[in-house]
This record gives C-alpha cells, sequence and structure tokens, in this order.
C-alpha cells in the first residue's frame, strides 16, 4: 500500500513508519527538455573514464579537458558529499560508494540489500513487493527527500532497478548542506552506467524460488575521421521473473535504458540518458506482536504471505526518467554545469492487508494482532497514483588562490518541482486472518470511500561552497545552502486546503589535520532542515496545519587515514556522532512537535589487501533516546526499530588452484532492538552468513564467462530482521530464508 503524505507527514498503512515525506507536485518546468533529453539519449558520446584515486585503487584515463571519475569496487567517498575529487582519507565526511561489480558480488538485488554493506544502514520496512526504505544512524530516509540521481532530486516511493546503474553512494549524517529539504542520517545517490568505449555483457541469472533473470549491457564508442571517438552510446535492458520463497509472491519486471555523450569540441561536453522500468509483484506485510507477548521467530513460518487473497492484485510501479546534461569548460581550472532531469511514476497500490485487533477491549488494539494470533483484514486499493519530479540545476565549479590560501569552491541553483496525485482510495475493513495462514477468503470491499489529496512543491535551493586549504597539513571546508520552499495542499472531497511557505538556511563548516602521513583528524559540524504537517489520514483535530520548522544537527569527530601495515594495503576510519531532531508524534489526539530524538554513536570501518586476501567491514554502537518530551514514560526511552549495535564484515581468498576461484564470506550482525515506545519488549540480535563464489573463464579473442554461485542465508537462521510501524501499527519481518543464487556473465 501507498504511503499516503500529508505535507510532510507520510502515512503508509501499508508499508512503513510514519516520518516526513516529500511527495510533492509541481507546474511544468522546461517542458520540452524532456523530449530533448531523450532524443539526446540516443545520440553517441564521450566514454566515462576513471581518473586516478589514491585510496581506491583506481585506474583509468581522462577525457580531454573534462574529466569525468568511475568508482573502484568500494571506496570510502561519494561525489554527492560535494567535496570534490579528494583522496577518502581527507574527506571530513562519512560516506561509501559501491559499483554495480562490488554490489553484484555481494548480491545485491534491490537497494534493501544495502543493509548487508554498511553497518549504520538498516531496515526500515522492506517488504516483498514493495518500495525500498532505509534507515541511517537510525533515521528512517525519507522516500521523497533522501534519494539522488546523478546528483538530482528523485523520489524512491517506486522500485528502482540497478541494472543501469553503475554505482550506489551513501551520504551519512546530517544532509543540509547536499539537501534543502532531507530527513537527517543521510543521503542515497545513483549513479548512471555511461559509455565507457566498447563493452559487450550478458546475464542470465536463476535462484532457488524460480527468479530468472536476463540483462545486456552494451556500449560503443563512434564518430568521424577527424574525431573518431567523439559520440558514444549505452544501452542497458533486463526481464526477471520475479520470485521468492513466500507464497504468492511471484511478479516480473523490465527495464530499458539508454545513455549517450557527445564531445562537442574539448571544451563542451553533452549527455543524455532514458530509462523506462517497470515492477509488478503481490507484497508480502509483516507478522507483528500477538497482544503483549513477542512471538518467537522460529514458530511463525517466513513463507506464509498475509496477503492471500482470491481478489489480491500485485502492487505495480511504472517510471519514466530522463536526464540532459552540459558540461563547458571555462577558463582554467573552472568548469559549468547545466543539468535537466524529469521523473515521472505510476504506481497501482494493493494488497489485502492485516491491520490491527478490533477484538481487544471496547476500541481496539490497532498496533499489534489479537492474543490468539488473529488479525483484522483490510481491503486497500489505491491505483494512478501518479508523481512527477522536475529539477533543473546550474553549478559553477573551480579553484581561486587568495594569498597562502587555496580556495576550490562551487556555486549551484537548484529549482526543484514535485507533483503528487493520489485520488480516493480503499480502505475498507474485510474480514480477519491469522498468523498461520490458515484462514477462509474474505469478501472484497472496493469502495474508495477515504479521501486524499492533491499535493504540489516548488523549491528554490541557492549554495555555495569553500574548501580552503590553510597549509600543507591544515584544510577546512565551509557551506551554506538557502532553500525558498512554497507547498500546497488540496483535498480531493473539495475541502479547503492548505499552503506553506518557508525560507532556511542551513551552514555546515568542517576542519580537517593531518596528524600523520595520509592520516587526517576532522570535526565537523552542520544542519538539516524538515517541513512537517499534520496527516489527515486519522482525522486530527489540527489536520492539515503545518508544524514548526523542524531543524536537526549534527556534530561528528573522526580520524581517517590509509597506508601499509605487515604486507597489508589499509584504509580504516573511527568516528563519532551526534544527532539531534525535532519529533513529530501524536500527543493525547493531536499532532504536535513533541520534543526531539537524540541519536549518538561510534563508527568504525577498514579495507584491507594482502595478495590473496581480501577484508572490509564497518561497525556501528548505537545510543537513541527521546528527549523533551511531555509524555509520561517516553523520555529516556530508545526509539522503535533502532539497533543498538551492527556489524557487517566481508572476507574474500582468491584460490589458484584446482581452478581460480574467489569465495567470499559475508557477515551481517544486528543488535537488539526495542518493539514498542514503552521499550517493554525488545528483539534479539541476529547473525546472519552469505558465502558466494565466483570464477572467471577465459574463451580467447577477449571474451570471458564469469561464473557466480551465491548462497543467502546460509545456516538458515530464523529471526526477526527488525521491527517497524507502519499508520500506528507493529509490523515484525523475519529474516529471508536461505536462497541459493546462480549466473553466468559472458563478456564478449
Amino acid at each position: 500500500m501507498r504511503r499516503h503524505v500529508f505535507f510532510g507527514l507520510s502515512i503508509d498503512p501499508h508499508c512503513g513508519a510514519p516520518g516526513p515525506s516529500a511527495e510533492r507536485q509541481a507546474a511544468p518546468l522546461l517542458p520540452s527538455a524532456l523530449a530533448l533529453a531523450a532524443a539526446c539519449a540516443t545520440l553517441p558520446a564521450v566514454a566515462q573514464q576513471a581518473a586516478p584515486g589514491s585510496a581506491d585503487a583506481m585506474t583509468g584515463a581522462s577525457v580531454p579537458a573534462i574529466t569525468v571519475t568511475v568508482p573502484a569496487e568500494r571506496q570510502g567517498r561519494a561525489s554527492i558529499s560535494g567535496l570534490g575529487d579528494i583522496p577518502a582519507w581527507q574527506a571530513p565526511v562519512q560516506a561509501n560508494t559501491f559499483s554495480s561489480e562490488s554490489l553484484q558480488n555481494a548480491q545485491v538485488t534491490r537497494l534493501a540489500d544495502l543493509t548487508k554493506l554498511d553497518a549504520s544502514t538498516t531496515d526500515s520496512y522492506n517488504a516483498v513487493g514493495y518500495w525500498d526504505s532505509l534507515s541511517i544512524r537510525g533515521f528512517t530516509l525519507s522516500n521523497a527527500y533522501n534519494w539522488r540521481r546523478e546528483g538530482l532530486p528523485i523520489n524512491a516511493e517506486t522500485r528502482i532497478a540497478l541494472d543501469n546503474k553503475a554505482a550506489v553512494e551513501l551520504f551519512k549524517g546530517t544532509s543540509g548542506m547536499q539537501a534543502g529539504v532531507s530527513s537527517p542520517g543521510g543521503l542515497v545517490n545513483l549513479l548512471i552506467k555511461r559509455p565507457e568505449g566498447r563493452v559487450r555483457s550478458a546475464l542470465f541469472s536463476v535462484q532457488d524460488s524460480g527468479a530468472i533473470l536476463g540483462a545486456v549491457d552494451l556500449s560503443e564508442r563512434f564518430g568521424s575521421p577527424q574525431a573518431p571517438q567523439a559520440f558514444g552510446l549505452r544501452i542497458n535492458a533486463a526481464a526477471e521473473r520475479l520470485a521468492t520463497a513466500i507464497d504468492q509472491t511471484r511478479g516480473r519486471r523490465q527495464l530499458l535504458a539508454a545513455a549517450g555523450d557527445w564531445l562537442v569540441s574539448p571544451d563542451t561536453k553533452i549527455e543524455a540518458e532514458f530509462e523506462r522500468s517497470t515492477h509488478s509483484q503481490p507484497s508480502a506485510p509483516g507478522f507483528s506482536l500477538l497482544g503483549d507477548r513477542l512471538p518467537s521467530a522460529k514458530d511463525v513460518d517466513p513463507g506464509i504471505n498475509l496477503n492471500r487473497q482470491p481478489w489480491t492484485q500485485p502492487v505495480v510501479f511504472r517510471g519514466d526518467t530522463a536526464t540532459l546534461r552540459w558540461t563547458q569548460a571555462l577558463t582554467t581550472g573552472w568548469r559549468s554545469t547545466v543539468t535537466y532531469g524529469e521523473q515521472r511514476l505510476k504506481t497501482d497500490d494493493r494488497a489485502a492487508f492485516p491491520y490491527g485487533c478490533s477484538a481487544a477491549g471496547p476500541n481496539g488494539d490497532f498496533t499489534r494482532f489479537c492474543s490468539d494470533g488473529t488479525f483484522d483484514l483490510y481491503d486497500y486499493r489505491s491505483n494512478g497514483e501518479r508523481r512527477t519530479t522536475r529539477s533543473l540545476l546550474a553549478q559553477v565549479d573551480g579553484q581561486l588562490d587568495t594569498a597562502a590560501v587555496r580556495h576550490g569552491l562551487s556555486f549551484s541553483v537548484l529549482r526543484n518541482l514535485h507533483a503528487t496525485n493520489v485520488g480516493s482510495y480503499a480502505f475498507n475493513y474485510a474480514g480477519g486472518g491469522n498468523i498461520t495462514g490458515d484462514f477462509a477468503p474474505a469478501d472484497p470491499a472496493p469502495d474508495l470511500t477515504v479521501t486524499a489529496a492533491t499535493r504540489r512543491e516548488q523549491t528554490t535551493e541557492f549554495s555555495a561552497r569553500d574548501s580552503l586549504t590553510l597549509t600543507e597539513a591544515t584544510r577546512a571546508w565551509l557551506g551554506l545552502r538557502h532553500t525558498r520552499l512554497h507547498r500546497t495542499l488540496t483535498p480531493t472531497d473539495g475541502s479547503d486546503g492548505a499552503s506553506l511557505s518557508n525560507d532556511v538556511t542551513t551552514p555546515w563548516v568542517a576542519l580537517g589535520h593531518t596528524i600523520a602521513p595520509q592520516t587526517q583528524a576532522y570535526i565537523s559540524w552542520g544542519e538539516g532542515v524538515e517541513l512537517v504537517s499534520v496527516p489527515f489520514f486519522f482525522g486530527y483535530a489540527n489536520q492539515g496545519a503545518p508544524l514548526p520548522l523542524s531543524k536537526s544537527r549534527q556534530t561528528e569527530v573522526g580520524i581517517k587515514g590509509q597506508g601499509s601495515w605487515s604486507g597489508w594495503q589499509l584504509q580504516w576510519g573511527v568516528n563519532a556522532f551526534r544527532i539531534t531532531r525535532p519529533q513529530d508524534t501524536d500527543v493525547n489526539g493531536e499532532y504536535v512537535i513533541d520534543g526531539s530524538a537524540r541519536h549518538q554513536g561510534l563508527e568504525a570501518t577498514w579495507q584491507g589487501r594482502q595478495g590473496a586476501w581480501g577484508l572490509l567491514g564497518s561497525a556501528m554502537v548505537l545510543d537513541a533516546t527521546r528527549r523533551g518530551s511531555a509524555q509520561a514514560g517516553v523520555n529516556g526511552q530508545t526509539p522503535i526499530n533502532v539497533p543498538e549495535s551492527v556489524l557487517k564484515a566481508s572476507a574474500s581468498h582468491a584460490f589458484t588452484a584446482p581452478i581460480a576461484l574467489i569465495a567470499q564470506l559475508d557477515l551481517i550482525h544486528e543488535g537488539r532492538r526495542w518493539v514498542d515506545a514503552a521499550n517493554t519488549l525488545r528483539l534479539p540480535s541476529w547473525t546472519r552468513t552469505d558465502l558466494s563464489l565466483r570464477h572467471t573463464q577465459g574463451l580467447g579473442s577477449g571474451q570471458a564467462v564469469t561464473w557466480r554461485l551465491g548462497v543467502r542465508n546460509l545456516f538458515d537462521v530464523q529471526a526477526w530482521r527488525e521491527a517497524s510501524t507502519s499508520g500506528g501499527h507493529i509490523y515484525l519481518f523475519p529474516l529471508a530464508a536461505r536462497t541459493v543464487t546462480a549466473s553466468a556473465q559472458l563478456d564478449f
């Protein structure tokens, strides 16, 4: 079911905890640009080449006058941080970039699987058949505000294909420098596969659950005799039959994407790309508490789908996304970039949805199932939801020397328009069920009786950044972003709407000092902002009213370094952070800002290689508490679904006999977390192990086949993976059962 968002608060009666949202609507922006982008997507272009990277073993060459960086398999930095192409150990932020090869080797098939790669990233209602939702440093990212594609805002309230993505970037921390309005915790940025010379690759994959995937990746450069490499074109296509170990979750998805570029001159480059994707699959809602009792995950069949009715329909996501970019080299050391992006999403969101226990007392209890395992079942239908995002970004970057200080300057203006149209929908009582899955079919109740709203949002962001080289050992960073926001809401039942206009400025500063060769200590401070209004879903007396502006603040200190030790090539970092964020919630039937949530913790990352061995991992210890609440028994408690500790580690070894084979073992451990706001019930910690093997077989003439075999949840551990909330209801998701995947990738 769709998360319904009214002026910033998202309420998803199907899959997602209430949280800040950004379903926004907008007037048309440059209506001809999308058509131009689609046309230019067939243009060839200059290859995107890798620039040397000190800490990350990057290789490649640069296109004349314009250098575009392609990430190594894994590296501890991200372009979305806006700090330029500096070594990972010099960046005063925590960020990671995972290349497509890294994702494939780690068996990452959807964005929700990023939770196995980074300790600060955990699940926040990730259901089969629905969109992906992540939590960073204990804060759920807004799918409408905290996601980027090639640096431009997108709406992630859809399923995003990874087949045409060159890399995924994770930025951790308050994101006021990178985004005008967003939830604290961080950002996710998707990088597109662009032309990079001759690529011919085909992939075929099968899974023991019945899933089958076929994909192709084609790239070529061409041109005239005077400019033989001036044009480039890359095509990605994929088709998959979806299936999981959960009952009745078979579906299908398709992707077709094209990316082109054209080196007009040594100083001018034009890039364009377009992708179309569809994803159709029945969803699988979570289980829940049984009255005041936490059921054992070993007593529940993880293959049961509670969304199992004769009238159940799949959730269908359709998306078209395009970008057009013009890069121009100016005077020495300066460059301008103008990028236009447009995203059009359409969703049909349907489910037989388990929600609450009306038999629990005179008013029922809609936070959990009944103590005997029964629950109320609702017919949810919301067809034809439409979301449109249009963005225009103009940016100038360059260097300037003043006296003894070198400045790395960046100035940008971002115009962003969002529109969300959700018509009236059904959320009607249809009967009951139980967690055994053994219950009679319920009668459908498809009447569209619930009022929704049209939402429109327009933002203009002015940003300035300066990277100052003060001495050979000391650097400073300054950032300032000013956001002008206008938001309107119009209910579909004709009642009075509401509007909101705000101006807000979010600063960010950092200082770094080299304390040893290739080792830097740093400290940073920054702000972020959220705009939240009262939802319509629960009929609050102040529904639709905007809440006071919510500013989050973060302080972070850390040490990062790289070098050699006992034959190992190492990259490492340790840091401490504190984020404070105002908390919006229901207090005695009124929706208000009620105190704050403070998340503070320690993080550590490491990456090393020696000969045939490779080690990498990350760890986080987190203390999250509520403060300043007017509600009794809330202050000092830990928010729901926030693990107290997390460890993600991976070890690989390259064998040479009897055949060349790389074995990789991944360990994912997440600590205990509270299930309810009163902190009376807690999920036990759990540990999952994944194993993968890969072998590359040369076929001659530059051709090769890479065989991969992966096993997720090797020891078939049964545990509750997460305990998130949706519409005030607590949901429990079990770890997926052991899954085996085999694939062959032919490069020809």
